[in-house]
C-alpha cells in the first residue's frame, strides 16, 4: 500500500532555514521508499522559498536533487561579504529597536531607498536556483501539487497560486511583510505576506483529485505553540502575537481535519467517500525573537538548517518506528 505524503511549510523568514533542512532530509527519504509518495508541497513567506526549491529539485531529480537545490539556495540567502553583513545586522537592529520600548518612527517601505533593488535582488536569487520557464513542463496533471499562499490586498481575500501559475512575482508576495517590503503587483491586484491568513497552505493540498489525497499531513511549524511565561515587555509582547497570528488559522485548519478524522473512525462517513488524514507536526523548538526573522547570517542561518535536519533525522527514526508497531498506518498526532 502506498502513502500518499503532503508536507506544509510555515512561514517565518530566515527562522525558515530550519524548514530547508527538514526538507532536504526527508525529500530523499520519500523519494527512496517505494510505499510512499509525496502529493504536495506548499509554504508561505519563507516557506514558500524552500517549498519550491524541493518542489523543483524533486521533480527535476528526485530526492538527492531536491536536498542540493535546497542546500544551494539557504547558502545564497546567507549574507556574503562585509557590505551585506553590514545591511543584515541593520536591519536586525532596526526590528529591535521598533519593538523595543522606547517610541520610534515608523518609515513606510515605498520611503526606503533599497526597496526596489532587494527586490530584484530576491528575484535574481529565486531564478539562480529555479527554471521558472521550465515550470510549465515540469507541472503535469500527476506531479505533486506546489502551493504558495498570499493574501491580495484589493480583495480583501487569502490568494493561492499553483505549480506552473508559481512566477518570481507570487514568491515575492508571498513573502512581502507590508510593514517592511512594499507590496507585489500580480494582474492588478496588490498581494502581502499570506502570514495575515493561511499559514501555511492546507486546503489546497486536502481538496484536490482523489489520487493526490494525502493520507499523511506533515506541517513544518516555524512559530512555537506555547509559552510558558507571561509577555510583559513590549518586544516580548510583540514576538508572542506574531507567533499567535502565525499559528491560530493553521490550527483552525487542523482542527477540522482532526475532526473529519473523528467522524470517519466512528463509521460517521463512508470509507468509499473519505479517508484519513494523520498529522504530522516537525516544530523549530528554539525559543527566536522577531527580528531575528530578518538574520541572515551564515552563522544563524546554517545553525537553524543544522537544528531542521537533526529533528528531521529523529522524526523519520520515530515514523519508522510507529510504522513498524502499527503494519504501516498510524493513528496518532506526533508533535
Amino acid at each position: 500500500m502506498t502513502t500518499n505524503v503532503a508536507i506544509a511549510c510555515q512561514g517565518g523568514g530566515s527562522h525558515t532555514a530550519f524548514t530547508g533542512g527538514v526538507l532536504e532530509t526527508v525529500l530523499p527519504y520519500i523519494d527512496a521508499r517505494e510505499d510512499c509518495r509525496l502529493v504536495g508541497l506548499s509554504g508561505t513567506s519563507g516557506g514558500a522559498v524552500s517549498a519550491l526549491a524541493g518542489w523543483y529539485g524533486y521533480l527535476v531529480g528526485g530526492g538527492e536533487r531536491a536536498a542540493e537545490t535546497l542546500r544551494d539556495l539557504w547558502a545564497d540567502i546567507a549574507t556574503t561579504g562585509p557590505y551585506e553583513r553590514l545591511l543584515n545586522d541593520w536591519a536586525v537592529w532596526g526590528t529591535r529597536l521598533q519593538n523595543g520600548p522606547l517610541p520610534t518612527p515608523m518609515v513606510s517601505p515605498y520611503d526606503l531607498p533599497f526597496s526596489d533593488m532587494g527586490k530584484r535582488e530576491f528575484v535574481r536569487l529565486l531564478e539562480r536556483h529555479v527554471d521558472f520557464d521550465a515550470l510549465d513542463d515540469l507541472a503535469t496533471p500527476e506531479c505533486p501539487r506546489l502551493v504558495v499562499g498570499t493574501v491580495d490586498v484589493n480583495a480583501g481575500e487569502f490568494e493561492t497560486f499553483t505549480e506552473a501559475n508559481v512566477s518570481p512575482n507570487a514568491i515575492l508576495a508571498s513573502a512581502a511583510v507590508p510593514t517592511l517590503f512594499e507590496a507585489v503587483e500580480i494582474d492588478g491586484h496588490y498581494h502581502w505576506d499570506g502570514l495575515f491568513s493561511q499559514n501555511p497552505p492546507v486546503y489546497d493540498l486536502m481538496h484536490t483529485d482523489p489520487a493526490r489525497k494525502p493520507d499523511e499531513l506533515w506541517i513544518v511549524q516555524i512559530n512555537p505553540q506555547t509559552r510558558e511565561d507571561e509577555p510583559t515587555r513590549v518586544d516580548e509582547i510583540a514576538d508572542r502575537r506574531n507567533e499567535l497570528s502565525g499559528n491560530i488559522s493553521l490550527n483552525q485548519e487542523l482542527r477540522f481535519i482532526e475532526t473529519v478524522n473523528e467522524w470517519i473512525d466512528r463509521g460517521d462517513l463512508d470509507s468509499d467517500a473519505y479517508s484519513h488524514t494523520e498529522i504530522r507536526r516537525l516544530v523549530l523548538d528554539d525559543k527566536l525573537g522577531y527580528a531575528s526573522k530578518l538574520d541572515r547570517s551564515t552563522q544563524f542561518i546554517e545553525r537553524l538548517r543544522t537544528d531542521g535536519i537533526t529533528d528531521a533525522e529523529r522524526f523519520l527514526v520515530d515514523l519508522d518506528l510507529t510504522d513498524h508497531q502499527h503494519d504501516g498506518r498510524t493513528h496518532s498526532t506526533h508533535e
